[in-house]
């Protein structure tokens, strides 16, 4: 009885701690998972939840408290926490912004250090920002405790999987907005389970395949037409920008509404990648055999087995649409850009745009922030990484604010997609959906 009660009690924050009786707002980066992670929080008692939904007031503040240097992610995140602070019965005092951050070249290292200037040159040098950095692979959450960190893990993922199969669905769909509708509720439920979690890991696990499960249930009742005469476009790029709707212009959207499918690349790939690059770091110390190298090494073998139990009830619908293991990711780079050169989201882009082209992708798309590096770096490397792969078209969309004619030069490139899919020298595998569209026609 004892260690029942035990496996059904919900985690606490330890005394003192310092988001103890405070509200937190993180950034909504990607659909979906901004709303699972702020649950982890939840599960532990912590009031948590999404910035609002960018709009132009987010443009306007934003572009009041940044001088134009910054990367337009930078923007849309200082736009969208003043927004928050300006909402009437907010207590800056009470109030934390969640922010990760990066080492390595790219700016989104000096957001942390950025944010806490610019929130007191508006006035709430009070407000907290809470952090979390590459450096260790995100690992500066482990205060919280390692449930906190596997359960979080877990949110990400299970968002990214119901993400992937939205974007598998809605093009087909037969109604509008039917599969938008099976997303948010699913999201929410999965919501749910992790709220209503106990601290077994096991118990937790089991009640998120639920979830999945009832996802996939709820997705296959989608009415659709799957049509092979769409072409498939791998989404790489700079990881909010393609993940946020907003930045990018609903550019999936877009893709969808000009006769195209998107296989965008998700949140647990550069997870995976930065705990690759802390695993490299140790054996160029020389720190192969050590505590920290174990740590490492356990926690991919966690994390990647809890990818795989959420992944299961899936598993059909996503043949064909396999994510790669990460060192495959970075073996595809290493002819462009080596890891052991190169860090940052532009040896995974190259990298992930090499397996695309591989697995029957019609053109890449690789989405990034005006005057991005990363950005700026894949799009040097891709006419060659192109003529290795058959002439597979690759476009770079960059974005500011100030996007005209999307919707034109996706209906352009899409062009360049379907004449390319006529001559491409791998070929894409179906899912059984596509099968079975077939079968009953």
């Amino acid at each position: 009885m004892q260690l029942r009660a035990h496996r059904c009690m919900k985690p606490a924050l330890p005394p003192g701690h310092p988001l103890q009786d405070k509200t937190v707002y993180i950034p909504a980066m990607a659909q979906g998972a901004v709303e699972t992670f702020a649950a982890v929080f939840r599960w532990f008692g912590i009031a948590a939840l999404p910035t609002p939904p960018s709009n132009q007031r987010t443009l306007e503040l934003g572009a009041k408290f940044t001088s134009g240097d910054e990367c337009y992610p930078a923007k849309i995140t200082v736009g969208d926490f003043l927004r928050i602070l300006q909402q009437p019965g907010v207590d800056p005092k009470q109030t934390v912004f969640f922010m990760a951050t990066a080492d390595g070249p790219c700016r989104f290292g000096q957001y942390v250090p950025f944010l806490r200037k610019t929130l007191a040159q508006a006035g709430f040098p009070q407000v907290q920002v809470y952090e979390a950095s590459t450096q260790d692979a995100y690992r500066d959450v482990a205060s919280l405790g390692s449930s906190f960190e596997r359960t979080a893990w877990r949110a990400l993922v299970a968002a990214d999987i119901l993400r992937k199969a939205l974007l598998q669905t809605r093009p087909y769909e037969t109604q509008p907005g039917s599969t938008d509708q099976i997303f948010a509720e699913s999201v929410a439920d999965v919501c749910r389970a992790i709220e209503n979690s106990c601290t077994d890991a096991d118990c937790q696990m089991h009640s998120l395949v639920e979830a999945m499960q009832r996802a996939r249930k709820r997705f296959c009742a989608v009415a659709a037409d799957y049509d092979r005469q769409r072409p498939l476009i791998g989404v790489v790029g700079e990881i909010f920008c393609r993940l946020n709707n907003f930045s990018n212009a609903d550019l999936v959207r877009n893709l969808e509404l000009q006769g195209g499918e998107g296989w965008l690349t998700d949140i647990a790939e550069w997870i995976a990648y930065c705990n690759s690059e802390v695993a490299r770091k140790l054996r160029l110390l020389g720190r192969t055999i050590s505590l920290d190298m174990l740590k490492s090494t356990l926690r991919n073998y966690i994390q990647h087995n809890d990818e795989r139990a959420l992944l299961a009830p899936f598993a059909e619908d996503f043949a064909g649409y396999e994510e790669p293991h990460i060192s495959e990711v970075l073996e595809l780079a290493r002819p462009y850009l080596p890891n052991t050169g190169v860090e940052g989201e532009m040896v995974v882009s190259v990298g992930k745009a090499a397996y695309l082209a591989r697995h029957g992708a019609d053109g890449i798309i690789d989405i990034s922030p005006f005057t991005c590096m990363n950005g700026i770096v894949s799009e040097a490397i891709y006419p060659k990484l192109s003529k290795h792969y058959g002439g597979i078209p690759i476009r770079n969309f960059y974005f500011d604010g100030t996007q005209a004619e999307l919707q034109r030069d996706l209906g352009i490139y899409l062009e360049l997609a379907r004449s390319y899919r006529e001559k491409k020298p791998y070929a894409r595998r179906y899912p059984a959906r596509f099968q079975q569209t077939m079968a009953a026609d």
